[in-house]
């Protein structure tokens, strides 16, 4: 049987992946009393009194909400959002798995950024946290931005900033072999949508200089008509202003970063790049460029999403971890200075004498990395602010 085959036939049989265990043991009345009535009115008091005790008397502390209208799922595009449950259910047991942090799968039956907001808004006090899952661009902009701005929990839309953060702790390892410096790179990323948007602003937010984006059209400029999102984009990238198709801006590109489609790059394309270029293409299941064809064009480091090639760039290294550390920290939100050092705990995970063109990113299965990653975050939080710890 074919992976997909397997997986239809294990969901079948497990019937969801994610289930409600008590924490706490009802076996005679007393305890009934306790964890219910009458003795649960008493901290239901203290709740009202007092907004954050539910941080005390509840799972609050350590609960998320994985969300999604399920019109970007990964590889499927608008499957609605009932087809997107399995998805998210995932999701959840990632967040089990790496983080121990209790992940809930929500799906929003609507389009509409004003009625998503809204149903979020309303929900949003049963949880420590809300991740935004698989929704389209350039929705999801708005949808988080306006979250951002009426919750004081961290929301995190994971397809945007997971993936930035992995790929910019891929770049920091990769450049102590290659020798190169950020800010000096000439950087391409093929992709406007959520992920590429990210990962422009986290790379230009760590200090790269000289980042062009493309989408299917070319590379972005302030003189094209371009819609709001991608004019902003265009706006604080492609400093030199360069102009063309990707087989065009590529030449004498240090970093190719793709977050696109199949095929796109090619071996000749890879070959007018400099020395010692560094490309991750990271389209699923098929990327821009297979690693093997890369090389062949020169390419000395090479990363994809995929599990079956040196280097996945993998966003499960990044998301429990930041919840991990965002929810210990009781974090008002995640901002940039928590982003950067997700990335960095993950960039060091590896050490240098370890660092290889084939090892620039830990394994998803390390946990140390998680650890490391919930650490940082922590501080980061504290450091700028945004905890509510004593």
């Amino acid at each position: 049987m074919s992976i997909y085959e397997e997986a239809l036939k294990f969901h079948e049989r497990v019937k969801g992946k994610i289930e409600v265990i008590s924490r706490v043991e009802v076996d005679n009345s007393y305890d009934l009393s306790l964890a219910y009535t009458p003795g649960v009115a008493q901290p239901c008091i203290e709740i009202q009194k007092n907004p954050n005790l539910a941080y005390t008397y509840t799972r609050k502390w350590n609960t998320i909400a994985v969300i999604s209208d399920g019109t970007a799922v990964l590889g499927l595009g608008d499957i609605g959002p009932l087809a997107s449950l399995p998805v998210m259910e995932g999701k959840c047991v990632l967040f089990k798995k790496f983080a121990d942090v209790d992940a809930f799968p929500i799906v929003i039956d609507s389009k509409n950024i004003d009625e998503i907001v809204d149903t979020i808004s309303k929900i949003s006090l049963g949880f420590g946290g809300i991740n935004l899952e698989d929704i389209s661009a350039p929705r999801c902009f708005e949808i988080e931005k306006r979250l951002k701005e009426k919750l004081d929990i961290p929301v995190f839309h994971d397809d945007q900033h997971g993936t930035a953060i992995v790929v910019l702790a891929g770049l920091i390892n990769a450049l102590k072999i290659v020798k190169k410096d950020l800010e000096g790179l000439k950087i391409v990323i093929n992709g406007a949508g959520a992920a590429g948007t990210s990962i422009a602003k986290l790379l230009l937010s760590y200090g790269a200089k000289n980042v062009i984006m493309c989408d299917k059209h070319g590379a972005l400029s302030t003189d094209q008509n371009l819609d709001e999102a991608k004019m902003e984009l265009a706006k604080i990238t492609n400093p030199n202003n360069e102009k063309g198709k990707l087989i065009d801006v590529i030449k004498n590109a240090d970093v190719f970063i793709g977050v696109s489609a199949p095929n796109v790059l090619t071996s000749e394309m890879v070959k007018n790049m400099s020395n010692d270029s560094i490309v991750f293409a990271m389209a699923n299941p098929t990327p821009e460029i297979f690693p093997e064809d890369a090389k062949k064009g020169g390419a000395r480091i090479v990363g994809t999403g995929r599990s079956d090639y040196p280097n996945q760039i993998n966003n499960v290294l990044a998301f429990p971890g930041i919840f991990r550390g965002a929810l210990d920290a009781r974090a008002s939100e995640i901002n940039e200075d928590m982003k950067i050092a997700a990335a960095m705990a993950i960039a060091n995970s590896i050490k240098e004498d370890e660092l290889t063109e084939e090892n620039i990113i830990p394994k998803p299965f390390d946990l140390k990395v998680q650890r490391e990653v919930s650490r940082a975050v922590f501080e980061a939080a504290i450091k700028s602010k945004v905890a509510r710890i004593k």
